[in-house]
């Protein structure tokens, strides 16, 4: 697939996202925010934050409900462009997101340089950490690197109570995977927000984080 379809894809994707949320809102149910992803393409395309702040003007939502997940290969092929890209969607109010944490080749001193509010642990730390000791350390670590950033830290793939508590006693806040939610399409979702059935893992802080599949 070539990379123009891939950015007009992605730039779909991103506006039904943003669509789709601002109609929840319209219909009064509680506002919150939805991630997308975005791919390499995407991310370094030169129209990219131009087309971001589109689509929010386009659909009528506000930056603060938009949170865009990256991963980190993305962002390390380019540091000081990342940088300037991140610092750009930052100013207009979006949230950032890495994804699939601990997987790439990041290090602290490059973290630092990125305005990002969100470290996602990769699934497959998660999927281990009842198991594997080294799962357990690298998921601790990266807990306490991202509260020292001053980053919320998300976990990934929570299939299991055994999970969801291990993870709360290391202190997460957040997660999402399948002992939330499967996919579900809009109406489906929209009836759980309609029914406050949103779960977290922080009964403080109301936020649903779990897999969504926007209808097309």
């Amino acid at each position: 697939m070539g990379c123009g379809l891939i950015v007009r894809i992605g730039r779909w994707v991103l506006r039904e996202a943003c669509r789709q949320s601002r109609a929840w809102q319209d219909a009064g149910l509680p506002p919150l925010p939805v991630a997308v992803n975005v791919c390499a393409p995407e991310f370094r395309d030169k129209s990219f934050v131009e087309g971001i702040r589109k689509i929010l003007s386009e659909t009528r939502l506000q930056a603060q409900y938009l949170e865009l997940e990256l991963i980190e290969r993305v962002l390390m092929e380019d540091v000081e462009s990342s940088a300037g890209v991140l610092r750009e969607l930052k100013s207009m109010g979006i949230h950032l997101a890495v994804d699939d944490f601990g997987t790439g080749y990041s290090s602290l001193s490059y973290l630092r340089q990125f305005p990002i509010d969100v470290l996602k642990v990769d699934q497959s730390f998660v999927q281990q950490i009842t198991a594997d000791t080294d799962a357990s350390t690298i998921v601790t670590a990266i807990i306490s690197m991202g509260k020292s950033l001053k980053h919320l830290v998300v976990a990934e793939g929570i299939e299991t109570q055994e999970q969801r508590a291990y993870l709360q006693s290391q202190g997460f806040a957040e997660g999402q995977g399948y002992l939330f939610s499967r996919p579900l399409p809009a109406a489906s979702f929209a009836h759980l927000l309609q029914n406050g059935m949103a779960e977290t893992m922080s009964k403080d802080k109301p936020r649903l984080i779990a897999p969504l599949a926007a209808s097309a």
